[in-house]
């Protein structure tokens, strides 16, 4: 196990610390009667808060299923204390280094007692940024026994040895959980900042924050909806999703869309876009500024896009058949009702792709060629490298999954979105939990954290049928995924594919992504984007953000392609037009948005996409 290295164990380059008579003022209670008030009102909204919690239980509106979740994590941690625990040296050696690392804080912290500026500059952490942190004694030790022993905890994990790959990665991710969810930053009494403010404010800001977790878990119907945004000025329609166009037709799956013309030509072959059901569609279309659909439309695309229902329980035996044929398949019939056309280019996202690529294998089978080019935002094909949500994928948890959708029919919202939050638990849940029920603050409108919050249920079938073929038995890429009778292959897929990747992406990392690029028959133009899962993808060129790669063939791995690639400034958006008028430039006149004869069925962005969770 490597040596634990205390951080610039005092603070990091400053001088002693602070013992200013006003600054210690500041954490001293000024009326003990007010803040006496105020905790019995906290306490009092609490109890609200616990009874909106049990209130669903005790009417058997909500079952819970906590426990086989806190069972997997003891087994996995378990595993790990056998290792360290079967060997006394090897035991001893870990005490050690935690100890060493906990005397190397108490010698820094005794030199700046003594007035001594000690070691390096902390490496920055935004839990941290408060200078009391650095300053005042108490919390400088706090935070540096955190650190430390966050990191080493850490390492137990790195050092076991005789561990699976999947139980690492696991030990790992809770390991982090656990890490995050302790920080000093989360707790009033150990976090200055928050110190501070309930001293200022006599405790008002928990009683604010105590009744916003009230409302949270009421709008949760007994389980914490934690609101990372505030709403006002954010709606469908009006500011997000504000690309002018039609919904032309729908079934009981889905809702296809046509944006009308920004240019008096267009590309003679429509754009077809299948989004992901995990998330909705409208984070390709989040504001006027911020639009991947919009800057299509201003390119000359006509573009069509598949906006997915938000299912219940009447579509519990929607699988990815039912998906390719009612989504996928029905989208093209409607492109070319509405357009006289049949050859289209295709846009995947996440797993929109890779719903998108084995609809391309199976098409490949009955030598339906109306998709004429592919392009893939962050798609997976094979799992081997996949991200962190392979944490949640094995046959224990997707049983336990699989029991829990069979009483409904689908996959809450809320459990989808909870385990996309845990991925970045210190930047999407505990800041939140800190400005929304320490600090007692509504939480910045803000779009793509709106986006984020609007999570989608998940059919029982269409979801088991993914975890199982794609995260658990990597099916797709190995040639045994089976779909309408025919077992698929990604080498009959041999029409040209754009295949971006971003290069911070925690869900379809870049190494993931890349492999896959090398199972498909045809071209394959891989393009690393800068920035995560996100940011990567909808990236407008005149923000003049981050940068993207372009190189040679997919072949071998990511690194040494990586080492070989050209960098370029800014987005990859105008790379990919390029790409796109190379394989077919040919312009017509602008089209009308909908079918012939058949009026439009609302405006964009439709009634699929309001529909809550």
């Amino acid at each position: 196990m490597s040596a634990e290295r205390s951080e610039a164990a005092a603070g990091g380059g400053a001088g002693g610390y602070d013992f200013d008579a006003d600054a210690i003022e500041r954490y001293v209670v000024k009326d003990p009667e007010a803040f006496a008030r105020n905790l019995a009102r906290m306490l009092e909204e609490l109890g609200r808060a616990a009874a909106a919690w049990l209130g669903p239980r005790e009417r058997g509106e909500r079952i819970d299923t906590m426990s086989e979740s806190v069972n997997d994590v003891v087994q996995t941690f378990s595993r790990i204390t056998e290792y360290w625990l079967s060997d006394p040296r090897r035991a001893l050696d870990a005490q050690t280094h935690l100890l060493n690392a906990y005397m190397a804080i108490w010698s820094g912290s005794m030199r700046r007692f003594a007035g001594s500026a000690d070691g390096e500059a902390p490496a920055p952490d935004k839990r941290f940024k408060d200078e009391d942190w650095r300053r005042v004694a108490f919390f400088d030790v706090l935070r540096q026994v955190y650190v430390v022993t966050s990191k080493w905890a850490e390492n137990l994990v790195d050092d076991a040895e005789g561990l699976d790959e999947h139980t690492r990665h696991k030990a790992a991710f809770y390991m982090k959980q656990v890490t995050s969810a302790l920080s000093p930053a989360n707790f009033v009494m150990t976090n200055p900042e928050l110190y501070r403010e309930t001293i200022a404010e006599n405790g008002a800001n928990l009683v604010s924050g105590m009744r916003m977790l009230a409302e949270d878990i009421a709008a949760g119907k007994g389980e914490l909806r934690l609101r990372q945004t505030g709403s006002e000025g954010l709606a469908l329609g009006e500011t997000m999703a504000t690309t002018p166009g039609k919904v032309v037709a729908q079934n009981e799956l889905c809702q296809i869309l046509q944006y009308a013309p920004s240019t008096e030509t267009v590309l003679k072959r429509p754009l077809l876009v299948c989004p992901p059901w995990i998330n909705k569609f409208y984070v390709l279309d989040l504001n006027a500024k911020k639009s991947f659909v919009k800057w299509a439309v201003d390119q000359g695309h006509t573009v069509f896009l598949i906006s997915w229902v938000n299912p219940d329980e009447r579509h519990a035996s929607k699988d990815w058949e039912a998906y390719i044929d009612e989504g996928i398949r029905f989208a093209l019939e409607t492109v070319e009702a509405a357009t006289g056309v049949r050859e289209v280019n295709a846009i995947g996202y996440c797993v929109g792709g890779t719903l998108l690529s084995a609809a391309l294998a199976l098409m490949a089978k009955t030598g339906d060629e109306r998709i004429r080019s592919v392009t893939l935002f962050a798609t997976q094909v094979d799992f081997r490298h996949a991200g962190d949500l392979k944490v949640f994928a094995d046959e224990e948890q997707i049983a336990h999954l699989e029991k829990t959708m069979a009483r409904t029919g689908y996959l809450e919202g809320s459990k989808m979105s909870s385990a996309f939050n845990m991925l970045r638990a210190s930047e999407l849940i505990w800041p939140y939990v800190v400005n929304n029920y320490l600090k007692g603050k509504e939480p910045m409108p803000f779009d793509l954290l709106q986006w984020n919050s609007d999570s989608t249920r998940m059919t029982a079938a269409n979801h088991s049928f993914y975890l199982r073929n794609c995260y658990l038995e990597n099916n797709l890429s190995a040639g045994r995924m089976t779909l309408c009778g025919e077992k698929l292959s990604l080498k009959d897929v041999r029409i040209p594919v754009y295949n971006l990747a971003t290069r911070e992406d925690h869900i379809a990392p870049a190494k993931s992504v890349f492999i896959g690029s090398q199972f498909f028959g045809g071209e394959v133009t891989f393009v690393l984007s800068g920035s995560g899962h996100i940011a990567g993808v909808v990236n407008p060129p005149d923000r003049g953000k981050y940068q993207y790669y372009t190189g040679g063939p997919p072949v071998g791995d990511v690194s040494d392609w990586l080492e070989n690639a050209e960098e370029h400034a800014g987005s990859w958006w105008p790379h990919w037009q390029g790409w796109i008028e190379t394989i077919d430039g040919t312009q017509v006149k602008a089209r009308k948005v909908g079918i012939p004869r058949r009026k439009p069925i609302e405006d964009a962005p439709g009634s699929y996409v309001r529909e809550m969770a």
